[in-house]
């Protein structure tokens, strides 16, 4: 009887160590790849910030612009400098999200296909 458990626990325990085998060379395999690209990904994720801060910049900056030049010339009781701030800076901030989701899904396919990649030459 004691043979048997011995028996499942070496089978248990070989599975788990393959289990962990394959997450420690999928680990590894994501390391070397973020080694070889380190220097691009520092300059794409720079240029992503400046590109985030402009897309919230413009619009709120265009906005505001545009509300000046309305209050200048029509007067009105509301004021259209900070309703089209606010616009603007709701437009930027819709445009900044639109541009992470994307790249975020970019980089979960990227990942997703590693991974895919690894359990094809395992099959």
């Amino acid at each position: 009887m004691t043979n048997k458990k011995d028996d499942l626990g070496s089978k248990d325990s070989q599975s788990s160590s393959s289990t962990l085998a394959e997450q420690v060379e999928i680990k590894a395999q994501r390391k070397l790849k973020a080694r070889l690209n380190s220097h691009q990904k520092i300059w794409f994720g720079l240029g992503m910030m400046g590109l985030i801060g402009w897309s919230v910049a413009v619009p709120t900056i265009l906005g505001a612009s545009l509300g000046v030049y309305i209050d200048s010339h029509y007067a009105t009781e509301r004021s259209w400098t900070l309703a089209l701030l606010v616009a603007g800076l709701a437009l930027g901030c819709f445009n900044a999200w639109h541009w992470m989701s994307k790249e975020d899904s970019a980089i979960h396919q990227d990942q997703h296909g590693d991974n895919q990649q690894k359990d094809d030459e395992d099959a």
